[in-house]
């Protein structure tokens, strides 16, 4: 069972175990928030190992009743809501998808699985839970004290606790790994990357926060899949693991890195698109940085990024410039009309 499946990360997950392991039977359980988009999944959907179950996390039945059809022994959990901002003006749904849907898979597992051998429940959380670093702090390692500071955050280190409580109490055979920003195809145009591109493509205002000075991590999606798929097969049963890009980028150098690349491609005149770079008064609780430690993983596990971050920044935007239907689908909400196309009565 991969939970969220449907989403920017959780698609990627998906079609890389249905592609490489097609013995798995892969059933993709998500809720189909505004978030979760069937389209992101559209080449693989009619794979015979793939499964889709339109299901809530928080409920129990349905919860349970895939466990029970599926004979699950695996368990990927992705699915959460994400988006810091909307956890500012929305912190309950946050807590109750996070927090309470998680502690439902955990519940389940353990009835579920009387015998914890060949059983595997994995979480992933966010370098956000360990709260956020000054310039001189060293990045973020698996024994960096948590420290969240934003109501998604909080609801995230919440999780976590509840799945290394499972490992302690009960023995569930557990593994958690935190990651840097993600950044690739598919993603939700709410975040910062494919925001800036469809607001240069529109030339509309690009919206930076504040003084545009802090600092994050970025990690190309694909890379995180691969190291999901490591960390899964290889990893440690109670381990923590840190997935990190070692590239730390102002927002603000990010966004006129894209605006330069964007000129280019879109032939428009050098340092026209950065004149769209406005600065909006800063997010309640902004975190000034986060960089990840990802020794670890690359030490214990053998895996690192496989691509440098210019390269993969050019790789996303040109995947956004080519597929502006998928953008103009899912801004507009028509993504939606495409699970009652194709599973409505299935």
């Amino acid at each position: 069972m991969i939970t969220g499946g449907a989403g920017f990360i959780g698609s990627h997950v998906i079609r890389l175990f249905v592609n490489k392991y097609p013995d798995y039977r892969i059933v993709n359980v998500d809720s189909l928030t505004y978030a979760g988009n069937l389209e992101n999944l559209s080449d693989i959907e009619n794979k015979a190992n793939y499964v889709f179950e339109n299901a809530d996390i928080k409920n129990e039945d349905q919860i349970s009743a895939i466990f029970d059809q599926y004979h699950i022994d695996g368990v990927i959990h992705l699915a959460a809501e994400s988006h810091v901002d909307r956890s500012i003006s929305g912190p309950m749904e946050f807590a109750l998808t996070n927090v309470v849907g998680t502690l439902n898979l955990l519940n389940i597992a353990k009835n579920k699985w009387a015998d914890f051998e060949g059983k595997s429940f994995y979480h992933i959380s966010t370098d956000e839970v360990y709260g956020s670093l000054s310039m001189d702090d060293p990045m973020f390692s698996e024994t960096t004290a948590y420290d969240p500071r934003s109501p998604y955050s909080a609801s995230k280190a919440s999780s976590d606790h509840f799945v290394r409580a499972y490992f302690h109490t009960y023995g569930m055979p557990i593994k958690i790994s935190n990651c840097s920003n993600n950044y690739g195809s598919h993603q939700f145009p709410e975040k910062l990357i494919p925001l800036v591109i469809n607001n240069i493509v529109n030339k509309k205002d690009i919206p930076v926060y504040g003084k545009g000075d802090n600092i994050r991590d970025w990690l190309w999606v694909e890379d995180h899949a691969k190291a999901i798929d490591v960390i899964f097969h290889t990893g440690k049963n109670g381990e923590t693991y840190n997935i990190g890009g070692l590239n730390e980028w102002t927002n603000l150098e990010l966004v006129e890195s894209m605006c330069d690349i964007l000129d280019e491609k879109l032939g428009r005149e050098k340092g026209e698109n950065r004149k769209l770079i406005t600065f909006v008064k800063d997010r309640l609780g902004h975190d000034k940085r986060y960089a990840i430690d990802a020794t670890k993983i690359e030490n214990d596990l053998n895996w690192k990024p496989s691509i440098e971050f210019e390269e993969g920044l050019e790789k996303t935007i040109d995947w956004y410039l080519n597929n502006q239907e998928w953008i103009e689908n899912v801004t507009s909400g028509d993504y939606q009309k495409y699970y009652e196309e194709h599973y409505k009565g299935v």
